[in-house]
């Protein structure tokens, strides 16, 4: 007698998608089509307001005055006003500004929130549960904005770029989760590496720290788009115009409250468009956050979901 052997009818190809659980339905075409419908329409209500920013910037002060504003339709390509924003003056000078406390602030912020994350993350060291509970008041209770100032202004750092970095320096829920993260890392690696004789240092930096770069990558993200953002605490601890980082003056730009002088002059002319200013410092602003996105995309699910389940 000649066994049967049976083969499961929707057993899944090896291009095909995995099975479904039992629990859930079959989408229908109709589920689908809306699904679809649904996703295009929100990637446009976010795409298309881009390309109307993205296409006024290019444009002439003659096709922007004949299409009475924004440009939807492009005629033409010119770059006339991203070259005289970038050839010199205080824009150029807002955007150096703007990078370099990117860059020193995100520095500083994750070197601090590591650290503090990988002291309380070590259960039974000196103090953790009082700094723990301490951090944890803080995202509570705060002591405003009027206190805050005072306190800025009596440490000396009015007009001066450390205000721009240390009053935001610490966010309490990235040290919560980095914290979280570096828990759930094995302690069998940790203990391993305390009996080869490494301290505490060599652990952080040479275990914690390589297997942590999916978090670390997230929350170094987090901290450099807060930065590039701010605008709050410049526009209320510096007085000096020469000081202001991008967003102040693309803010100053937009609202027309002043103009530098290089272009006030080439706008009052008619060579430039108004709007194509105000567009392209926009774009200026946006472009950093929108190109280093991308390579961060992969690193969230496993960055910010794991570090925020575990522990």
């Amino acid at each position: 007698m000649t066994a049967v052997t049976y083969e499961p009818r929707d057993k899944p190809g090896r291009w095909s998608a995995p099975p479904r659980p039992p629990w859930e339905e079959e989408p229908s075409k109709a589920g689908l089509a809306g699904k679809g419908l649904i996703l295009t329409l929100a990637a446009l209500a976010i795409l298309f307001p881009l390309w109307i920013v993205i296409v006024t910037s290019l444009q002439s002060k003659k096709t922007i005055d004949a299409a009475g504003g924004l440009v939807v339709i492009p005629k033409g390509v010119t770059f006339i006003a991203y070259q005289e924003l970038l050839t010199g003056g205080q824009v150029q000078r807002a955007a150096l500004v703007s990078v370099g406390v990117t860059l020193v602030g995100t520095l500083f912020s994750m070197a601090v929130s590591v650290l503090c994350a990988y002291g309380l993350s070590r259960i039974g060291s000196l103090g953790h549960r009082w700094f723990l509970m301490l951090l944890l008041a803080t995202m509570f209770f705060g002591a405003g904005l009027i206190p805050t100032y005072l306190l800025v202004q009596a440490l000396g750092l009015t007009d001066s770029y450390l205000a721009l970095i240390l009053p935001s320096a610490v966010s309490v829920f990235n040290i919560l989760v980095l914290r979280a993260f570096f828990m759930g890392i094995s302690p069998e690696l940790v203990d391993s590496a305390r009996i080869d004789g490494a301290g505490e240092w060599r652990v952080l930096w040479q275990i914690v720290m390589p297997l942590s770069r999916a978090v670390l990558a997230v929350i170094s993200l987090f901290y450099a788009v807060g930065y590039w953002s701010a605008w709050f605490n410049a526009s209320i601890y510096l007085t000096d115009q020469d000081m202001m980082p991008l967003q102040n003056v693309m803010i100053q730009l937009v609202q027309k409250q002043e103009r530098p002088v290089g272009l006030a002059t080439q706008i009052n002319t008619g060579q430039l468009s108004p709007l194509a200013i105000q567009m392209a410092v926009m774009v200026m602003a946006l472009l950093p956050v929108a190109v280093l996105s991308p390579f961060v995309q992969r690193h969230f699910k496993k960055g910010m979901l794991t570090g925020a389940v575990k522990g």
